[in-house]
């Protein structure tokens, strides 16, 4: 006969590793909507009327700089071991300190190349130069989520 029993300890740990998805959740959200504002502030033009307004160039500029925040906030809980309050403290702080490094490299990189990216993020129409910025931001945020590990 084949008896089901849990370890004593079982439902403690799955209470406290559900409490850390959720924590992690919620600074995982924190940093993402902090690096939807840090992209907004530092592009020039509204990101989130343009976006709502439908367009291209701006939606794809603002997914881009999104997932490339995604990464580094992933990678920065990813490489957060240790006690939880130490593994939140660093998500936060690596999270934190990424998505202003990401920012600035992008602002420079567009800086360098002279792109217009008030005009381009504002054209209504598709203008292939979006994808080399977004692509900015996506490399950017794969070499800022490597340097955290």
């Amino acid at each position: 006969m084949v008896s089901l029993a849990l370890d004593p300890g079982f439902g403690s740990a799955i209470g406290r590793g559900v409490g850390a998805i959720a924590l992690y959740a919620v600074v995982g959200l924190i940093l993402m909507v902090f690096g939807f504002y840090a992209i907004d502030w530092t592009t020039p033009g509204k990101l989130s009327l343009l976006v709502r307004g439908g367009c291209p160039n701006a939606v794809i500029v603002t997914a881009a700089g999104m997932f490339s925040m995604a990464l580094i906030v992933v990678v920065a809980i990813y490489s957060s071991a240790g006690k939880l309050d130490e593994g939140l403290l660093s998500s936060l702080i690596y999270g934190l300190v990424g998505i202003i490094v990401q920012v600035g490299a992008v602002r420079l990189l567009e800086w360098i190349t002279r792109l217009d990216i008030g005009g381009l993020i504002e054209d209504k129409n598709f203008a292939p130069a979006s994808v080399v910025v977004a692509s900015a931001h996506v490399a950017l945020g794969l070499v800022v989520a490597v340097a955290i590990s």
